[in-house]
């Protein structure tokens, strides 16, 4: 049986298109016809604006017909997280706050994707200001998993991954600040790659916390995702953070890097807290590698029980600064109840936001204040540095590292949201990653007995990239989990 249009993969389509077995604006249409059908069952986006996706596929059939292609991407529909700024279009971040407002200007990413001949198609679901873990904090409503409509896709780019598992886009892109690129693909059964800090832009990406946010795609394939970093990875002089740094061509690199690699199990994420079939999954895929010749080595991150903790207090602590524009008076919503001007900051506020959000202002506040900055913030930077430590001296063994991405397959939706802890514990192998600003990518490993996708998480060196995604495409070639897709 065929796979249709809107379940294949940047690779074959780009074929298709380069070939003129179909034009860009039949698979938009095809893609656009999909998320009608799904929609109203998964919540992955926000908004869309159909008439101007299609003058976008119109635009690329004409560059083709002239013979001027842009690449890979030209004419290949991509969804975006609404975090991420495109001109003219709505940018919520899935927020009360700013529920109305539209983009003046577009980010890095958005204006690189353009540049690519890439269809920008709609506006992605997330948790509010990217803050959670199973999409259920958005203003919107919550997005839902494909594969089991009760359940969570992730967080906090759910959207992203929601749209893509469902054929709703072809590809998408996300932000990832403690996982939530990389958890919702394992969740959702796809490649979610969250690249090494400073190697993409973060210019017009609305900010959560600026020294962990990172912009990366979600994807069929890692070829595919290997074709989208190479669209947008690059040096920006409008992001001070962005770091120069020579961009490879990422694909082609795909088939000369062959391993045999070395590869660091982290003994301390193999312990309470794993479910059994993720973890048995996990198994499988290092016996995959060891038996294909590569050296499995058991390695230690002895801070690794510290990234909660330093996390929470230093991604809360920059998000109280970050949001502290969203005030009532420049933009954003602002409260028809306010009798002064301190009543528009304070009921702008506490209508803007939700719950979660609140709660991580007021922590951030806390640990910012007089008295308690260097007990807490300051003290989590330090241990970053260790966390940072313990990974570079891993390196100094083994190539990359291997690990579950999520310690559990989705949970139900509802199941979590009163235990916040509960909640921020499904990250807790992806947060060190952040904080100690590496590479790391998820891809699919396997099912549970009850259907629900197991992802598998490499986590590699600084800016090296281009191993990182030759070691997951070697396992990837060799089994067919990227090749299923759920009924809907």
């Amino acid at each position: 049986m065929s796979v249709p249009l809107h379940f294949q993969s940047i690779a074959e389509l780009s074929e298709h298109l380069a070939a003129r077995r179909i034009s860009s604006v039949e698979l938009t249409q095809a893609v656009i016809a999909r998320t009608k059908a799904v929609e109203s069952r998964v919540h992955a986006f926000n908004s869309f604006d159909e008439p101007d996706a299609l003058a976008q596929a119109v635009a690329s059939d004409s560059r083709r017909a002239g013979g001027q292609s842009c690449g890979a991407l030209d004419g290949i529909p991509i969804g975006l997280k609404d975090v991420i700024a495109v001109s003219g279009q709505p940018l919520t971040a899935s927020s009360k706050m700013l529920a109305n407002f539209v983009s003046p200007y577009n980010a890095t990413v958005t204006e690189s994707l353009q540049s690519a001949g890439a269809v920008l198609h709609g506006r992605l679901n997330c948790d509010e200001f990217a803050m959670g873990s199973s999409t259920e904090n958005s203003a919107f409503g919550p997005a839902h998993n494909p594969w089991d409509l009760t359940r969570t896709p992730g967080g906090s780019s759910g959207g992203s991954a929601a749209a893509l598992a469902a054929g709703a886009a072809i590809a998408t892109l996300g932000s990832d600040t403690g996982g939530s690129i990389r958890q919702p693909a394992a969740l959702c059964g796809l490649v979610g790659l969250k690249p090494t800090y400073g190697l993409i832009s973060r210019f017009g990406l609305i900010a959560y916390a600026s020294s962990l946010d990172q912009i990366g795609p979600f994807a069929r394939t890692v070829e595919d995702a290997a074709i989208v970093l190479g669209a947008i990875a690059g040096h920006d002089p409008r992001d001070s953070t962005s770091f120069k740094t020579e961009i490879p061509d990422y694909r082609a690199e795909l088939k000369r890097r062959r391993g045999p690699w070395k590869l660091g199990i982290p003994k301390e994420y193999f312990g309470a807290g794993l479910d059994p079939e993720v973890g048995a999954a996990v198994e499988k895929a290092i016996a995959f590698y060891r038996a294909h010749g590569c050296e499995i080595r058991e390695v230690s991150l002895p801070h690794t029980h510290y990234c909660l903790d330093a996390y929470y207090v230093i991604a809360t602590a920059e998000a109280s600064s970050n949001l502290a524009r969203y005030d009532g008076i420049r933009y954003g919503h602002r409260s028809k109840e306010a009798k002064d001007v301190l009543d528009v900051y304070q009921k702008s506020r506490a209508e803007g936001f939700g719950d979660e959000v609140k709660r991580r202002i007021i922590l951030g506040t806390y640990v910012l204040s007089s008295g308690y900055y260097d007990a807490y913030y300051l003290r989590a930077q330090k241990v970053r540095t260790l966390i940072r430590r313990d990974f570079l001296n891993a390196y100094r063994e083994v190539d990359a590292l291997i690990t579950p991405t999520s310690p559990l397959p989705a949970f139900k939706l509802g199941e979590k949201s009163a235990d916040p802890l509960a909640m921020y514990l499904c990250d807790i192998y992806t947060i060190g990653v952040n904080l100690a600003g590496l590479p790391a990518l998820s891809l699919p490993c396997g099912f549970t007995a009850g259907g629900l996708p197991i992802g598998l998480q490499l986590i590699g060196q600084p800016f090296r990239e281009a191993d990182l995604l030759a070691t997951a495409h070697a396992y990837e070639q060799a089994h067919d989990w990227h090749t299923k897709f759920p009924s809907l």
